[in-house]
């Protein structure tokens, strides 16, 4: 590469990063809507493998996949709707059960530990940061509006977009070659989307019963809380556990309900984490552990949680992309686990 083309990338980059970041309004939206779209053709892939569903026209499954899939959203949107003006007005309660910890470790320990957990409370103030956890979600829920837009033209779009891809490309091996990309990034994430999402149902429907046998509060949020952090990669399980684990500190006062969620959610946590989503998931990224960190901190520095959480979605297609560039396919093969750049499931 000769130094005008270094150039040229170089600024790029730049331009991209500098999109990204001020841009992120209209981006994050249209990805979101993206995500959904994936989810509606996995669900449409379903229920055309139904018996007898298969001989509807596409547009009615379409609709279908469609009002399936946004009646779950708005359920789950009033229901974590009700369950944060719920925590909201006995927040006062739970900062009260801070002053009955701190006595508790200080006569416990018959030192004045207590003092240094209040004054280590009033730079770390738990609710502060669940307050902006209520305002990080009720942003995403605010822009349903835009998301739903993009979502419909989006669908709209789809059955003409195969037709477009033919005009741009009347050569048959350019064609086929562009239509193998589009399958692999497709393929690649309509995957990781669905096992994601169905293993994150599942980590967060038993984390919201043992939730709600140990007696927390509103423990539709927590388990909703539980089932979006398990989008994060590495991290995120982590974090969706230690919050339920603080909460019910300041709810009851004592320490005997948070070790108890510790102890049941973190079990949910490990044992899904470490034997259910392997064998589901297998290898299907094909990412390095460190590139996962790497990205992970890049997407949340400029996007927050929300970029944490598609980091992963980003990174493949970004992969599959460079590995079609002979120039770019070095640093392909570096951001991958097994330094093989191969998407299908037939080749793993």
């Amino acid at each position: 590469m000769d130094s005008s083309k270094k150039i040229y990338v170089t600024l790029i980059v730049i331009t991209t990063v500098l999109v990204f970041i001020y841009a992120q309004s209209i981006i994050i939206p249209f990805i979101l809507a993206v995500i959904l779209w994936f989810i509606i053709r996995v669900i449409k892939k379903t229920l055309i493998r139904i018996k007898f569903a298969d001989r509807l026209p596409h547009w009615i499954i379409n609709i279908f996949s469609t009002l399936l899939l946004l009646g779950f959203v708005a359920m789950t949107v009033e229901m974590i709707t009700q369950s944060i003006s719920q925590l909201s007005e006995t927040m006062p309660v739970y900062q009260e059960n801070v002053n009955k910890i701190t006595s508790a470790i200080n006569s416990r320990f018959d030192i004045d530990l207590g003092n240094m957990i209040s004054d280590a409370a009033k730079d770390f103030q738990f609710t502060k940061i669940l307050a902006g956890l209520f305002s990080a979600i009720t942003g995403i829920f605010g822009d349903a509006f835009t998301v739903i837009l993009y979502l419909i033209f989006i669908m709209l779009e789809e059955p003409v977009f195969p037709k477009k891809i033919r005009a741009m490309y009347p050569n048959d091996e350019k064609y086929k070659h562009v239509n193998q990309l589009i399958g692999k990034i497709d393929h690649s994430i309509g995957s990781y989307i669905a096992l994601k999402t169905l293993v994150s149902l599942l980590t967060g429907l038993l984390s919201y019963f043992a939730l709600l046998f140990i007696g927390i509060d509103a423990p539709v949020f927590w388990a909703f809380l539980i089932f979006i952090l398990n989008f994060i990669p590495t991290i995120g399980s982590l974090i969706a556990t230690m919050f339920p684990v603080i909460f019910a500190l300041l709810q009851f006062g004592d320490f005997t309900q948070g070790i108890l969620v510790l102890t049941i959610v973190g079990a949910i946590q490990l044992v899904i984490g470490n034997f259910v989503e392997p064998r589901l998931m297998g290898n299907t990224l094909n990412i390095s552990p460190l590139v996962v960190l790497l990205t992970l901190a890049i997407w949340g520095v400029m996007w927050g949680i929300t970029g944490m959480l598609l980091s992963v979605p980003i990174t493949v297609i970004i992969i599959i992309i460079m590995n079609e560039f002979p120039s770019a396919r070095p640093i392909a093969i570096l951001l991958t686990q097994s330094g093989k750049v191969n998407m299908d499931n037939n080749d793993k």
